[in-house]
């Protein structure tokens, strides 16, 4: 592990003193903004990095009080005592400032759009994915998050076909990132008289919504369609055209939205969730020309990888891409325990970060 210099300390906390003197005169409203989203991010770098600098500077004069002729031999032997309690301490205090140092997703604090589908497996599938949206319906609300649901097709016999939901709270991507990808699932279905196991799967996206500043959209660009809203099996549910179903012509993504009366309200809706998905491929975009570099990072985003499974009859929960297994599944699907698996990938993540910075040279760590 690298060890971070005083001069990188100072950095961190001037940076921070900075941004605090200057939210103290700022009358803009995009700049009191932008400045206060910085200071909530800098502060707790800037505290870490305080008290390790404190921490630093008392070992150093520790160090010179040993150095000097006239400290007496009782006086020596405490010194040395508290001296190795600071070096015993210090190595975890520099990898915590690491962790906090290290280069974070600009869309770490966006608000996500969360799509949910039934893959392969019928009704089961469908099942399942109701399944999963509860388990980050209560996620959400255990994290401080606020889940609302934006649309969504039921299944036949329960779940959903598709759901998509808006989470908005803080810090909301970077913890919800890493889940995008195919969830499968292994259990019996209620409907299995054989008592068969049987595999079905559901896909998770995990959208981050830009700020208007990420992306731009011309209303030429667009075509707006109209239609009588409907619902299962082809019952009206609404007398006038107020569903709404928006085309980006450059991209050829679609959405639509219909769970609104209101024609206005359903286009909102459908805008809202229409950016984040122009927004998410062209992050993928950029992700691709990355390739190389990300090589060994946890996959997020690549809704045709198998991320993990939930097997029932062995109660076992298993994220394939850090080889994970707990036997708390119960708790997990139910949200409870989402946090364990979560928790655990953003660790991995944050490992591989670090084990990247000290393969750099010296020269380049910053």
């Amino acid at each position: 592990m690298s060890i971070i210099s005083q001069e990188r300390l100072a950095q961190v906390i001037d940076r921070f003193e900075e941004v605090e003197a200057r939210m103290g005169v700022a009358i803009e409203a995009t700049e009191i903004v932008a400045l206060a989203r910085e200071h909530a991010a800098l502060k707790p770098v800037a505290n870490a990095a305080i008290a390790l600098r404190a921490n630093m500077d008392e070992l150093h004069s520790l160090e010179e009080m040993l150095e000097d002729s006239d400290t007496d031999a009782e006086m020596r032997q405490m010194i040395t005592e508290e001296r190795q309690e600071l070096l015993d301490a210090l190595p975890a205090r520099q990898q915590q400032m690491q962790v906090l140092l290290l280069p974070k997703d600009k869309d770490d604090e966006a608000p996500v759009m969360l799509e949910i589908r039934a893959g392969t497996g019928g009704d089961e599938a469908a099942l399942f994915a109701g399944d999963l949206f509860r388990m980050y319906q209560r996620f959400a609300m255990l994290e401080g998050f606020k889940l609302a649901p934006i649309s969504s097709t039921a299944g036949e016999h329960g779940g959903f076909k598709e759901i998509i939901a808006h989470v908005t709270g803080n810090g909301v991507y970077g913890r919800l990132k890493f889940e995008s990808g195919v969830h499968r699932v292994q259990r019996v279905p209620d409907t299995e008289a054989q008592g068969r196991i049987h595999t079905s799967a559901a896909t998770v996206a995990v959208l981050p919504e830009p700020e208007d500043i990420d992306i731009q959209i011309e209303e030429k660009d667009l075509r707006i369609d109209v239609f009588r809203a409907s619902g299962p099996g082809g019952q009206s549910v609404n007398t006038t055209d107020s569903a709404v179903r928006i085309t980006h012509l450059p991209t050829g993504i679609v959405a639509s939205q219909q769970d609104e009366k209101s024609q206005h309200k359903n286009r909102a809706k459908a805008m809202l969730v229409l950016k984040a998905r122009i927004y998410e491929q062209e992050r993928a975009r950029a992700d691709a020309e990355r390739a190389a570099e990300r090589k060994g990072q946890i996959g997020s985003g690549d809704r045709s990888e198998r991320i993990r499974t939930y097997n029932f009859p062995q109660g076992r929960v298993t994220d394939h891409r850090i080889n994970l297994a707990l036997y708390n599944l119960p708790k997990i699907i139910t949200g409870d325990a989402l946090h364990e698996v979560v928790d655990a990938l953003l660790s991995e993540d944050q490992a591989r970060k670090l084990a990247a910075l000290d393969d750099q040279p010296a020269g380049i760590r910053h």
